[in-house]
């Protein structure tokens, strides 16, 4: 199997890493949902070395990222876990064997809630609220709208082609997400301006 690669990943693993160096900085345990490639781990764990790292995703990307972790030293990073919103039974089992291991206080994800389905963004924030712990920090990475309308053509023509592969996806409105992290018990910390017309959310749980 070819190591996976994802270029977007390369070009904003820094900018991403500036703001988590803050945002994670009393942290101890990570979960990142939808680790794709796993080179944000891998660089992440590299940079955060008194984090440890817990990456997942569907099955069918394990391996890919498992060759990503083979390549490093990194003790901090963890092998990948299945995490599938479309399976309630299988992330409630999730959170729960990683709780009976060490307290996970703090979630990251990235290019991941326009990729899935608005049904699955929901069960996402549902699975926040009912397992993450209180002033537990989360960050949230990707192209988002502002009133209903694209920062750019380029999110513009990245919505139709990712509607084009699934009617279900394309990029969300930020006040619809805003909205699901406050019923999650979210509260936003800033909206950052990141590279490349994307943005990331950081929100602690406060309730």
């Amino acid at each position: 199997m070819t190591k996976p690669f994802s270029q977007a990943c390369e070009n904003n693993k820094k900018p991403i890493l500036t703001i988590l160096s803050e945002v994670f900085a009393n942290t101890n345990h990570v979960l990142e949902i939808g680790s794709g490639t796993g080179q944000h781990a891998v660089y992440f764990s590299q940079h955060l070395p008194n984090i440890t790292w817990q990456t997942s995703d569907l099955l069918i990307n394990h391996p890919g990222i498992n060759l990503w972790l083979d390549e490093v030293d990194n003790n901090n990073v963890r092998r990948p876990i299945e995490i599938d919103l479309a399976n309630s039974t299988v992330i409630s089992n999730t959170w729960k064997q990683l709780s009976a291991k060490q307290t996970i206080d703090a979630l990251y994800t990235a290019n991941t809630l326009h990729i899935i389905s608005w049904s699955l963004v929901v069960k996402f924030f549902e699975s926040i609220s009912q397992n993450l712990s209180l002033n537990s920090h989360v960050c949230i990475y990707g192209p988002f709208n502002y009133q209903g309308n694209f920062t750019s053509e380029s999110n513009a023509n990245f919505d139709l082609w990712l509607k084009s592969r699934d009617v279900n996806s394309g990029i969300r409105n930020i006040e619809d997400i805003l909205a699901l992290a406050e019923s999650a018990g979210l509260k936003l910390i800033e909206d950052h301006t990141m590279p490349a017309n994307n943005r990331l959310l950081t929100f602690i749980k406060h309730s």
